[in-house]
């Protein structure tokens, strides 16, 4: 069998790139090319600003749409993702402690002794309920990763940052959520141009 018949008429292969590897100095020239800096430092310094300043719009703006390629390492993976869509389906007290304790933070200024004995008993009320919330989903947060995810190395981490999530007010969460308390999926906002 000759090499003529094993690629064909054309006399080339179909596997490949279809094209040479370039020498280094050319692809560095090439490469050098790409990136036009200016002469001026303070030019220079200027456009890498910039450069930076688009990048990190780009990337947050990516990161608020719930896009993946956006999103940090700590927030990356299919584990991240089930923890987050976990504790976004529950409403936890832990969400509702800033706005709490800024109200209580109001009520200890009233010079009033019952006022203020109320707000300490009901403060430590609410203390014990955000701590024992926390460990509750902690607990769930576990069991159920544990059943989706048997190896200890893929949820390495993951009860951590669900029980950190469990406490951010749900307006502030970054990704934000793609489900409602109690399991809705919520329709992304489209801006207008």
């Amino acid at each position: 069998m000759s090499n003529e018949e094993t690629t064909g008429e054309t006399g080339t292969s179909e596997s490949g790139k279809g094209r040479p590897t370039p020498k280094r100095k050319e692809a560095e020239s090439a490469r050098k090319q790409g990136i036009s800096v200016p002469k001026d430092p303070k030019a220079a310094r200027k456009a890498a600003r910039d450069r930076d300043r688009e990048a990190r719009a780009k990337s947050r703006a990516g990161l608020m749409a719930g896009d993946p390629a956006f999103f940090p390492r700590r927030d990356a993976g299919p584990v991240k993702a089930q923890v987050r869509d976990y504790i976004d389906r529950r409403r936890t007290v832990g969400e509702f402690f800033v706005p709490f304790a800024f109200v209580v933070l109001l009520l200890g200024l009233v010079n009033n002794p019952t006022v203020q004995t109320t707000v300490v008993y009901v403060w430590t009320s609410v203390l014990l309920l955000v701590v024992l919330d926390t460990i509750l989903v902690g607990i769930l947060l576990g069991r159920s990763l544990r059943k989706d995810y048997p190896e200890k190395s893929d949820r390495k981490g993951a009860v951590s940052y669900g029980v950190l999530r469990a406490l951010q007010l749900r307006r502030f969460r970054i990704p934000p959520p793609r489900i409602k308390a109690g399991g809705a999926p919520i329709t992304p906002k489209i801006k207008k141009k």
